[in-house]
């Protein structure tokens, strides 16, 4: 089943650039799906350098003149390579064509940030345009239910369909949002083959993790602390690895799209925390299968805090599908007073607390400081906009 994703007009509208474009997620996000679909109408040819024909297929189009490579490789209207990181050259060469001006589209899609493994990467700079595909955002996985109709408003729904958008929430937030996890009637089996056997493939085929037990474990880590303050000096203790090599492999699964960091807001660091950062899975089923805790159940004890991680990975994915517009923080005094969440766009703020149960907010702090009313994300609402 083709679920509709948000990141179809983007892509429709980066195609008629003239530049490369690259389209980044993670493995098993869907990005070869969207661009199959979205290429229907279109002439175009796919190579995927997970398989060793393909890959010496381009090199073999490569050491020929541009518009004799192009030639060889069928002339399409447009060339998608998938898997682009598995091929160190893979830059180099669609670099040489774009500057020859042939005429071809190239469509680059990669589990992975290009330049993390292709450092020849960096030769595409100013010749590309990039489209992130995150997993599946909440109202993504709403149209694929029966009931769901384009028509109603976000009122609507969450009012009229209550009861189904609370069970397809909790569902969500255990499993996650990978959209063979929405489909798959073994969410559990797929969701730890995934953990198993996608998650870290890159950086371990790659040679980018030289101990991948400690990258591992590192892991597991976070997601015993998922949406809290990290240290990366305890984790490196708990590890017994040296500071440098964690700081390395927390990097390493931001560019692969597991993690990612929500910095801390400032604007007086003698009364603020300026220099932390939390930690988030922008998928919270991968945390979940990361613990083995699976049970589908609104009592369970870390409940709070995996409904801060997936809120906060809601709004983060769709700041990246608009084009990362706006700026995402939490805030702590150094009297401890804290805000979950805060969204930056020019000089406008918005500052919201997560809470699974309704509640009022206590952030009372931050609102007369900066003057912005503080509001409550909960769980009885989970249709959000960023």
């Amino acid at each position: 089943m083709y679920i509709p994703r948000i990141a179809q007009d983007r892509f429709a509208e980066l195609l008629s650039s003239p530049k490369v474009l690259m389209v980044l997620g993670a493995r098993q996000v869907g990005k070869t799906t969207l661009v199959e679909h979205a290429l229907k109408p279109y002439d175009a040819s796919f190579l995927n350098l997970d398989i060793e024909v393909d890959q010496q297929r381009l090199l073999a189009a490569a050491t020929l003149a541009p518009r004799d490579a192009v030639a060889s490789l069928g002339a399409p209207a447009i060339l998608v390579i998938d898997e682009a990181q598995r091929l160190p050259e893979t830059s180099r060469i669609v670099k040489g064509w774009y500057d020859a001006r042939v005429p071809i589209k190239v469509v680059l899609l990669g589990s992975s940030s290009l330049d993390l493994l292709d450092k020849s990467a960096e030769s595409l700079t100013g010749r590309n345009e990039k489209l992130y595909l995150p997993p599946l955002v909440f109202h993504e996985i709403l149209s694929t239910q029966p009931w769901y109709s384009a028509v109603f408003s976000r009122d609507q729904l969450q009012t009229q369909f209550a009861s189904q958008i609370q069970t397809l929430l909790l569902q969500t937030m255990v499993f996650g949002n990978y959209p063979e996890t929405v489909t798959s009637i073994d969410k559990r089996r797929y969701l730890t083959n995934l953990v198993s056997d996608y998650l870290l493939k890159d950086v371990l085929q790659m040679g980018l993790a030289k101990t991948p037990a400690v990258i591992r474990r590192l892991l597991l880590l976070l997601a015993y602390q998922a949406g809290a303050e990290v240290s990366v000096s305890e984790l490196a203790t708990s590890l017994g690895s040296a500071r440098p090599t964690v700081e390395r492999y927390l990097d390493l699964l931001e560019q692969t799209f597991v993690i990612f960091r929500l910095p801390a807001f400032s604007t007086n660091p003698r009364k603020e925390i300026a220099k932390s950062s939390k930690v988030f899975f922008w998928d919270t089923g991968v945390r979940n299968a990361l613990l083995n805790e699976l049970q589908v159940n609104p009592l369970r004890s870390d409940i709070g805090r995996l409904w801060e991680n997936w809120v906060v990975a809601e709004m983060a994915k769709q700041n990246l599908q608009s084009g990362n517009r706006k700026s995402l923080y939490f805030w702590r005094s150094r009297a401890g007073s804290e805000v979950d969440l805060i969204i930056k766009e020019g000089e406008t703020l918005q500052a919201y607390e997560i809470k699974w149960s309704r509640q009022k907010a206590r952030a009372r702090a931050f609102a007369e400081q900066y003057r912005v009313t503080v509001e409550i994300i909960d769980s009885s609402r989970p249709l959000i906009e960023l």
